[in-house]
């Protein structure tokens, strides 16, 4: 039996690649709900819309950075208290 969702997570990386294998892998936990953005910009739009629990960025990212993209989260008090974690693929 599947248990409903619980934890909306919203994962952000620009490469599609490694956003999908980590939403299939977040995914495999059947309590998360995982959305993907591919831009900080995106992410914001997302966030602004629609309700999440946590937020997974990618660190470097073009146009707006993940550090860019918590500051502006922290900025507007709907988004201040969603819990971020950061996330990097650099090898």
């Amino acid at each position: 039996m599947n248990s409903p969702a619980s934890l909306r997570v919203l994962y952000v990386d620009d490469d599609p690649d490694i956003r999908e294998i980590a939403r299939m892998a977040l995914e495999l936990d059947e309590s998360m709900s995982v959305a993907t953005a591919d831009s900080g910009l995106q992410a914001l739009s997302i966030l602004r819309s629609s309700s999440h629990d946590l937020v997974i960025l990618d660190v470097m990212m073009p146009n707006m950075d993940g550090p860019e993209t918590l500051k502006k989260m922290r900025a507007e008090p709907p988004l201040a208290s969603i819990p971020v974690v950061f996330m990097t693929a650099k090898a």
